[in-house]
């Protein structure tokens, strides 16, 4: 069995004293896998990844990272284990340029990387070639897709143990959501473990190792892609109460 990164543990949290968007809710995430996430909109999925990442501390429950609790960890804390974010809505600076915005986390970690620092760097623009042509755009400037491939262009570049991908390919064309699943297997098969939240559920289940249904807050299916693959129109007909 991989190595256990991330568990949450009967986790329960929500934004208000008496208003539980989370309850009870569990969830493994193993090096090298990609976990899936699915669920409605309202059903609690970026609550999951807010949590995670200590912008709300939960009322109940345990999160673990690497075997240790990180209930409520500092958001700005989580580099420095290890742990990437790359959230729905863009967290560029518009105003700096797409290669200060790659190298932005990395500052005051250069004697972490040393000398591989600068032969990730190119890496990165191999990977990612539109961005080579960019990197002295301001981010602001960049297209929707452009931008996304910058997310996803730091989040390698930091190497993470883990990465939290929210809604990926919300807003983008098939041809580069395609693209931007590619680049998660890819960053799976270096041995991240992923935790992935996106609209399109055929998608999910096909690149996903496990997959968790989050319905009105609560895990109400569970278990391995086999479990998923199935008819999957009557499935998630039954637990998402969708007809897709």
């Amino acid at each position: 069995m991989p190595e256990l990164l991330l568990k949450l543990d009967a986790v329960t949290a929500g934004y208000a004293q008496d208003i539980d968007v989370l309850r009870d809710v569990s969830i493994a995430v193993h090096a090298g896998q990609v976990s899936g996430l699915i669920g409605l909109n309202g059903a609690g999925k970026s609550t999951v990844i807010k949590t995670i990442c200590g912008f709300l501390a939960p009322k109940a429950g345990r999160i673990e990272y690497l075997g240790e609790a990180i209930n409520g960890i500092e958001p700005h804390r989580l580099i420095d284990r290890d742990i990437c974010c790359i959230p729905q809505e863009s967290s560029l600076f518009p105003y700096l340029t797409v290669e200060e915005n790659l190298r932005l986390p990395l500052q005051g970690r250069a004697r972490k990387f040393g000398a591989a620092l600068a032969g990730r760097f190119e890496e990165v623009l191999e990977i990612f070639p539109a961005l080579r042509e960019r990197r002295r755009a301001q981010a602001g400037d960049l297209s929707g897709g452009q931008q996304k491939q910058v997310e996803f262009a730091k989040a390698w570049l930091q190497r993470p143990k883990l990465c939290l991908i929210d809604e990926p390919s919300i807003g983008l064309s098939p041809i580069l959501a395609e693209e931007v699943f590619r680049w998660i297997e890819r960053f799976a098969k270096s041995g991240m473990g992923i935790l992935l939240i996106d609209h399109n559920v055929r998608r999910v289940v096909k690149m996903s190792d496990r997959i968790h249904v989050l319905s009105l807050g609560r895990i109400t299916a569970a278990g391995g892609r086999e479990d998923f693959e199935g008819d999957l129109h009557e499935q998630v007909r039954q637990w998402l109460g969708l007809d897709f």
